[in-house]
């Protein structure tokens, strides 16, 4: 049996959260953050064996973050720890009801030290899943190396390899995402993007019809398109299938897109068939936008049917 179910490796951030303008003062509240942290604290919730891989600094910072990981379940003996650098910070101020704004001060972090050796006992371990996102290679070369060959050891490994395109414009341009995702995408066997995303893994300014076509040529089997309100399509070799978004007050879109993505591979560890999958993954992504905070309103597994046919102001007693 392989150690995990899910693998995933990146820089987990500290998060600092402001109610409002961060130049107008007040108090900030601290959590953890990072795409992949997310996706492995959702899985963990359903009961997956999940993992994190990557480094944190050694100081307070670096052990609330592992503390927060811990907490929830995710497995970190594979982190280490890095005296030299300092953990990523993350800010996000709450400008209006409708907009939030996000600044980092990640660059020399310990996370973008990232590197090959720093992976290679979590991948020797085994996993049935690595799940890895496009910020990890936007952070330094180093990290961009490590994403490449670990997508490829996995692929060999007979892992499901899911790289979830995840753009950030602060850590990279377009044109060098798309050089190093492209060939990233050729180990995947899923891949996830907002429609926006997906030439960034194939032709720029390619229709989203011919640049699907180009990744199933390659090998990938499910192509995933987020929709935001109006859901996802998936796309196979046979055909394409629409999910629509459960309706849920939104009240913070952040981390939505991961949780997506982690109720779509929970479906495939429990072997649900891609309809199944799908509504997992549009589960799990209301469950994100309707509660506060990246990751904290996530469900447990007996959690999953709390908004089937749910009204407005439900209480359960």
């Amino acid at each position: 049996m392989t150690a995990y179910d899910l693998l995933t490796f990146g820089e987990a951030l500290v998060s600092l959260r402001a109610a409002g303008p961060l130049a107008a003062g007040g108090p900030l509240t601290m959590h953890l953050a990072g795409a992949e942290s997310n996706v492995a604290i959702a899985a963990a919730r359903l009961g997956h064996r999940a993992a994190w891989a990557g480094r944190v600094s050694d100081d307070e910072l670096g052990g609330f973050l592992l503390r927060q990981l811990r907490a929830e379940g995710v497995a970190v003996e594979h982190v280490t720890r890095d005296p030299g650098r300092p953990a990523g910070l993350m800010f996000l101020e709450r400008r209006t009801a409708d907009l939030t704004r996000v600044t980092y001060q990640r660059a020399g972090s310990a996370g973008s030290a990232l590197g090959v050796d720093d992976l290679r006992p979590a991948l020797a371990a085994g996993a049935r899943v690595l799940h890895l996102t496009g910020i990890t290679p936007a952070l330094s070369d180093r990290a961009r190396a490590a994403a490449a060959w670990a997508a490829e050891a996995a692929s060999r490994a007979g892992a499901l390899v899911c790289l979830d395109v995840n753009h950030r414009a602060r850590l990279w341009s377009r044109d060098a995402a798309r050089a190093a995702l492209t060939p990233l995408a050729g180990h995947a066997s899923v891949v996830v993007a907002s429609a926006d995303e997906l030439d960034l893994v194939g032709e720029p300014g390619a229709g989203e019809e011919t640049l699907v076509a180009g990744l199933l040529d390659r090998g990938v089997s499910t192509v995933l398109v987020k929709l935001g309100a109006d859901g996802a399509r998936a796309y196979t070799r046979d055909g394409v299938r629409h999910a629509a978004a459960l309706p849920v007050t939104a009240v913070d879109t952040v981390g939505a897109g991961d949780a997506f993505t982690a109720g779509y591979l929970s479906g495939h560890l429990d072997g649900l068939d891609l309809a199944g999958r799908l509504r997992r993954a549009v589960t799990l992504g209301a469950f994100a936008v309707a509660g506060h905070g990246d990751w904290e309103a996530l469900p447990r597994r007996d959690e999953l049917s709390l908004l089937d046919d749910l009204q407005p102001g439900s209480t359960l007693r």
